[in-house]
């Protein structure tokens, strides 16, 4: 009786949980689109009619960008998980999907490690935020890479009066960080019971081509949304140039990239940064916000929806089996 009893003291808490994520979800989503300071509805929702952005044309374009940007994320998801676990890749969506949700609070979406780690054996635990770590580094290389290209593009082309002193500390103790973590021969340095050699040898087992098909996965991802962006800009009718605007694309995600955040609070970053960016070439503000805000509805509020329902219908069952 006591038993069956805390079994659904257990269960009321994990509905409980999965109900404040999404409807927390839904508040917070609700706060950025009614009470933006930067744009609010009425001008954001005018500029797409003056722009004609609901055309049976760009809704479908747009809605494909967003498809295969998360087609990718998924898949690369799927790719690393093979390493311990056979999975399909409707799972892999189910995990993406649903921990983008739960991870919604949490400054740069940390919280994604443990929630993608609830879908697994307790003990594949540590694996599991390994191989996320993994996917989420090759992101950032990615970003890193094309963001340093486009910051430099910008700063040779233009008189800009820009303090780079962050960006460049950030990199370089990025990969000095790299350097110390990999190349020390301390067995017994730990993280949270997770020694570092042990993280070594797991890299070191990985199949070259699987980590080769990550980082493909990640420049697709990244140039696709790039490209998203940069329609948004000819939909918009913005004067600027193929390569001036992937320049400043680049340039923008990576500044934002290096802010530490709640993701809700990503589109703002971003907004900033854009202006900032997109003032060289002296383009509408409103354009730039509205376009900037409409990423991040194709790109996150979108699949953060579909994520609610697999959070409501995540099987607690299996979780407390695990623990148990």
């Amino acid at each position: 009786m006591q038993k069956t009893s805390s079994h659904k003291t257990k269960h009321f808490f994990a509905l409980v949980i999965k109900l404040f994520i999404v409807i927390g979800f839904g508040y917070f989503i609700y706060l950025k689109l009614a009470e933006n300071e930067q744009l609010t509805f009425s001008v954001f929702y005018t500029n797409l009619i003056k722009n004609n952005v609901f055309s049976l044309k760009n809704v479908l374009l747009l809605l494909l960008f967003t498809f295969f940007n998360w087609f990718f994320e998924i898949y690369k998801w799927h790719l690393l998980v093979s390493q311990i676990q056979k999975i399909s890749f409707y799972e892999a969506a189910i995990q993406s999907l649903a921990s983008l949700t739960a991870s919604l609070i949490t400054p740069n979406r940390i919280g994604e490690y443990g929630a993608k780690a609830l879908y697994f054996k307790k003990s594949f635990g540590k694996k599991i935020v390994t191989l996320n770590l993994i996917g989420n580094l090759s992101q950032l290389f990615t970003t890193i890479f094309f963001g340093i290209i486009g910051c430099l593009y910008l700063f040779f082309n233009f008189n800009i009066e820009f303090d780079f002193t962050n960006i460049i500390f950030f990199v370089l103790f990025f990969i000095l960080l790299f350097i110390i973590v990999w190349f020390t021969d301390k067995k017994d340095l730990t993280v949270k019971g997770y020694s570092i050699q042990s993280f070594k040898n797991f890299i070191i087992g990985f199949q070259k081509k699987t980590l080769q098909k990550v980082v493909l996965f990640s420049v697709l991802r990244f140039l696709i949304f790039s490209h998203q962006f940069y329609f948004l800009l000819l939909t918009f009718t913005v004067n600027i140039n193929y390569v001036d605007a992937l320049m400043s694309i680049f340039s923008i995600y990576l500044i934002a990239s290096i802010i530490p955040m709640l993701s809700l609070f990503d589109v703002l970053v971003k907004g900033s940064v854009a202006l900032f960016i997109f003032s060289l070439y002296e383009i509408n503000e409103a354009s730039i916000l509205a376009i900037v805000l409409l990423m991040w509805i194709l790109n996150f509020v979108l699949p953060s929806i579909v994520g609610s329902y697999f959070v409501l219908t995540f099987n607690s069952n299996k979780l407390f089996q695990q623990k148990e």
